[in-house]
């Protein structure tokens, strides 16, 4: 039984030797990693900037009263298309008591007048067809008469417009009838039948009958941070992508840049507008919120590496080319000194350094 116990411990012995020389001979060998090999694609690189803002009509118009009164009716709805000129709304005036006393005292007078004068009038046709009035007399109580009958038809229009906002003489022009000013679509209506509105003046805005826009002509409303404001220009393309439109990219042309700043919580930002090109199959609702990417810089067909492969060293850029002795067990590589063109973060394009049949240094895959 010793023996064996013997023979055991003497294996166990050996085997522990053998494992400790094979474990130091592993340690004592070099290292060897193997990296991934980059090669030189021919590829687009575009630098963009993005803003955040939303869709709005570029021209939308709220609609106002010319007279103060109650709205009586209503023609149309939000969502209708309406044409300029055509009626949205109807106002009942409410005359006030001071002028309507006026008006009514004027048309008075003015039949008192046009009485006394035509009966003053038929006096010297009469005379005048006996011959006991001359001619100058009558062309004179003539002309006379027509312009009391002026008068007192100016006061007759003028009472009704005191009372209903118009005349009947010219009731198509009627101050009542709310007419859009633009064609469009009515996009809201915050009155309703019975509201009280009032005509604009210098101490009120006036009552909003609706408000109207023309959606064909749509623009993006956006801000842009300092940062990067200078590096914008007018007419520089742009792609609108909308939250709500799910796969959509609007392209638009970028037509204005503030030239003045706001501060926003502390950030300075300015104000961009693009003019977006809505296709005739979509229906682009105002106030959608959106996302502008203004393409700053743009390549096609030039080459380009991975970013995350370039060196900066003493403000000189490098890359590790693969030499032409390696194999796919043992790789060697030699920097190179190359110069760089456009980046969009990602991609950087080759200028200088490279003729795009090298390999380069990527990521390491394992060590052995």
């Amino acid at each position: 039984m010793k023996k064996i116990l013997k023979i055991i411990g003497v294996l166990i012995f050996i085997g522990i030797f053998i494992g400790t020389l094979i474990f130091l001979w592993e340690k004592s060998r070099p290292e060897t990693i193997i990296y991934d090999t980059i090669g030189i694609k021919i590829d687009t690189i575009r630098k963009t900037a993005i803003a955040t803002g939303k869709i709005s009509p570029r021209n939308e118009v709220l609609i106002k009263p010319q007279i103060p009164g109650i709205i009586s009716d209503i023609y149309c709805h939000p969502g209708q298309m309406v044409k300029k000129g055509d009626i949205i709304a109807k106002i009942k005036v409410i005359p006030d008591m001071s002028a309507l006393n006026s008006a009514k005292s004027r048309v008075n007078q003015a039949k008192i007048n046009f009485d006394q004068i035509q009966r003053e009038n038929n006096r010297i046709n009469t005379l005048y067809l006996s011959g006991a009035s001359t001619t100058e007399e009558k062309e004179q109580s003539d002309t006379e008469l027509k312009y009391a009958n002026e008068e007192l038809i100016a006061a007759q229009n003028n009472l009704e417009i005191v009372q209903n906002g118009y005349s009947s003489q010219e009731a198509e022009l009627s101050n009542t009838q709310i007419r859009s000013t633009i064609d469009g679509m009515v996009l809201n209506i915050p009155i309703k039948v019975g509201n009280s509105v009032i005509q604009a003046n210098n101490y009120n805005d006036g009552t909003t009958i609706a408000t109207i826009a023309d959606l064909t002509d749509m623009i993006f409303t956006g801000k842009m941070d300092e940062s990067e404001i200078n590096k914008l220009k007018e007419g520089m393309p742009v792609e609108i992508i909308v939250g709500a439109l799910q796969n959509i990219t609007l392209n638009a042309t970028l037509e204005y840049i503030s030239p003045k700043a706001t501060d926003e919580n502390g950030i300075v930002m300015f104000e961009i507008k693009a003019a977006i090109n809505v296709p005739d199959s979509l229906f682009l609702r105002a106030g959608y919120s959106a996302n502008a990417i203004i393409i700053t810089d743009y390549k096609t067909g030039i080459k380009t590496i991975p970013e995350s492969t370039v060196i900066f060293h003493n403000n000189k850029t490098y890359v590790n080319v693969l030499n032409n002795n390696s194999t796919s067990t043992t790789q060697t590589f030699s920097p190179r000194e190359i110069k760089l063109g456009l980046s969009d973060g990602v991609k950087v394009e080759i200028l200088e350094g490279l003729d795009g049949t090298e390999k380069l240094q990527g990521q390491q895959l394992q060590t052995r």
